[in-house]
């Protein structure tokens, strides 16, 4: 599945190419040259990741870095720092203020894929694009597609996030407002009960093939995705 990136990177030609190269791994972007811009994107939306540099003009990506793990909002946003800096001592001050990896220049685009990639799977599996299948009903990250027993079913768009996150941690109760982070990214516009709402949304869309039974609900403490054997 896409994720949102978020690239804080001052130098044009390098910030053009990680650009690109993660566009054409089918992920969203957000550009800033500096900490105040990128402060100014991560108020607006959160994104699922931050490629931050180093090196900042004004505040460095250090100060950024640990400006966001102070936030409670914006404490769980995986960081990768991209720095010039080879030495093991700045990875180890690196990772120490929170980044969740760290890429030396020159790199390649192919690695950082990569590294993307397993970040995210570690932090946030639901955005990873492994198919997941459970008691029959098949979700494809890729190509955005649920399937139970090879009948396509349709979804909208937080209807298919909403799945996604679920599957992606079965049999775990989740409460409205960690839904609201984990599907929504950000819930400080959104109400408790707009979750009410999807999670029927999602069970109208899966009862023609009696899957909706699987979404079910934890009174007084959420909702969860059953993924062990049928009660009967």
């Amino acid at each position: 599945m896409a994720a949102t990136i978020l690239v804080v990177e001052d130098e044009p030609a390098i910030q053009e190419l990680i650009s690109y190269s993660l566009r054409q791994a089918g992920h969203i972007v957000l550009c800033a040259e500096n900490a105040e811009q990128a402060m100014a994107a991560v108020n607006d939306a959160l994104p699922d990741l931050v490629l931050l540099d180093w090196m900042l003009p004004g505040m460095s990506g250090v100060e950024f870095a640990r400006m966001l793990r102070r936030v409670a909002r914006t404490k769980s946003i995986p960081i990768i720092m991209l720095t010039a800096r080879a030495e093991e001592s700045d990875k180890v001050a690196g990772l120490e203020i929170g980044a969740d990896d760290y890429i030396t220049k020159p790199f390649s685009p192919r690695e950082l894929i990569a590294r993307i990639k397993a970040v995210l799977r570690r932090r946030s599996p639901e955005v990873a694009d492994d198919m997941i299948e459970i008691k029959g009903l098949q979700l494809d990250p890729g190509t955005h597609r649920v399937t139970i027993n090879d009948e396509e079913v349709t979804l909208g768009p937080t209807e298919f996030r909403l799945l996604h996150f679920l599957m992606s941690h079965p049999e775990r109760v989740h409460t409205r407002t960690q839904l609201l982070d984990g599907v929504w990214g950000d819930h400080v516009f959104v109400e408790d009960r707009t979750v009410d709402v999807h999670i029927r949304r999602l069970r109208k869309a899966l009862e023609p093939a009696a899957k909706d039974t699987l979404v079910q609900t934890v009174r007084g403490s959420g909702y969860r995705l059953s993924a062990g054997p049928a009660m009967g």
